[in-house]
Parts: structure tokens; C-alpha cells; sequence
């Protein structure tokens, strides 16, 4: 099978900037309590004994998935670019890190606990949401969570440079209301939502800030049926 031009382009941009985009990035939620609450919200639900693994996919370096171990999470990352997973396993040499794509995730049906994309859907192009969405609600378990934050707004933009290199990226920004409506059709329940204003180190371009939380609704088993009808 013939891979999506996008995901060529966007493993070749993240496989050049990997060492530069994770030196500017390392510290970044340390200035962002909104963020780390939404991180810490999300753990509470995906950790203990019974929770299993989260997927944290498309990774990177590793940051957000060393900040959920850091909060008892079981997580460990998936990313597209081999650069990308190469830094976060020197970042961070106890965790695991696996080299994969969101849109046809090396994983078992139902075999996480839960999962987050954070900012890793910026570079899909918004009619191939639908297939990350699927593949998600796919690996997660019954009752498992998805965090995913992404930029919110109705743009796309074209990116020649960034971080000190040549590169060529497509990114989108994406209207909340259109997310939560591909999580609900891919059969994940919106639970919790949070749109922040850019702080100053994303001003001017990045504008609004979104987060969604999500959860892929239990098996009913036929007891249940049959009592929730009577």
C-alpha cells in the first residue's frame, strides 16, 4: 500500500528538526498550568493497577510522556519519525518508545487503557481525521480515555521552515466543534472540554488552544440491556 504523501512529508520535516525541536520544547509545560491540568485530569482516570498502558501518540521526544510517568501513568509513546523516537529514548532511557503511525497503529484491538494526541493531529489533513479517530477508538478499551489537544481555528497553513531548518509541513487549525464531532461518529463520548487563549510564547500565530476529553463508552453486557430497559 502506497503511504499518504502527508506522513512522508511530515516523518522527513520531524526527522530534521528531532534534536532542535526537542531542546526548544523540553521545559514548555512548566509555564503552562492549564495544560498540566488537563495532563492531570486525564491521569487521575488512566492510572492504577486495573487502568493498563496509555498511548501516548505521536510522542516526539518523549516530554509528555515522561510528564504522565512522572503522575503514576503506564504510558509509553508512538511516533512517526525515527529521529523523534531516537532522542525521546536517549531523553528518557527507562521508558518505551515505539516508531508507528496513528493511522494504523501496530497495537491490539482494545489493548490500552488510554490514550493522547497531543498536538500530533495539527499535521493530518481534517478529511483523514475520521481514520485516525477510528484507529484510536480501535486500541482502546472499553471505558479507556482520549486527551487530545490540538490548535484551535479554521486555517491551514504551509510551513517552509521551523527550528532552524528547511522543511515542508502542512498544518491545520480545526474548530472544536468539528472535533468533537468526528470523536462522537467514531463512537468516543465527549466528557470535558477546555479552549485557552495563546500564552506568550504562542503569540501571534498560534491562537486559541483546544483540549478534549473523550471516552469510549463500556460493553453493555445482555444482563444490563435487559435491566436498563425494565
Amino acid at each position: 500500500m502506497t503511504e499518504a504523501a502527508y506522513l512522508a512529508a511530515t516523518r522527513l520535516a520531524y526527522d530534521t528538526v528531532a534534536a532542535d525541536y526537542a531542546a526548544h520544547f523540553r521545559d514548555e509545560l512548566d509555564a503552562k498550568p492549564l495544560d498540566r491540568a488537563m495532563l492531570a485530569a486525564f491521569a487521575e482516570y488512566a492510572r492504577g493497577p486495573e487502568a493498563g498502558e496509555v498511548a501516548d501518540l505521536g510522542c516526539g521526544p518523549g516530554r509528555v510522556t515522561a510528564h504522565l510517568r512522572s503522575l503514576g501513568v503506564n504510558a509509553f509513546g508512538v511516533d512517526l519519525s525515527p529521529e523523534m523516537v531516537a532522542v525521546a529514548r536517549r531523553s528518557h532511557p527507562g521508558l518505551r518508545f515505539e516508531v508507528g503511525s496513528m493511522t494504523a497503529l501496530d497495537l491490539a484491538d482494545e489493548s490500552v487503557g488510554g490514550a493522547v494526541a497531543w498536538y500530533s493531529t495539527v499535521h493530518t489533513p481534517p478529511e483523514l481525521l475520521p481514520v485516525v479517530f477510528a484507529e484510536i477508538h480501535r486500541v482502546l478499551a472499553p471505558g479507556g480515555r482520549l486527551l487530545i489537544a490540538f490548535k484551535a481555528g479554521d486555517a491551514h497553513r504551509h510551513a517552509d521552515r521551523g527550528y532552524g531548518h528547511k522543511l515542508s509541513l502542512d498544518i491545520y487549525w480545526m474548530p472544536p466543534e468539528r472535533v468533537a464531532g468526528l470523536l462522537g461518529a467514531a463512537g468516543l463520548v465527549l466528557e470535558a472540554r477546555l479552549i485557552r487563549e495563546p500564552d506568550d510564547s504562542e503569540r501571534p500565530r498560534s491562537g486559541q488552544q483546544a483540549f478534549l476529553l473523550a471516552r469510549k463508552p463500556p460493553h453493555v453486557t445482555s444482563e444490563e440491556a435487559v435491566s436498563s430497559r425494565e
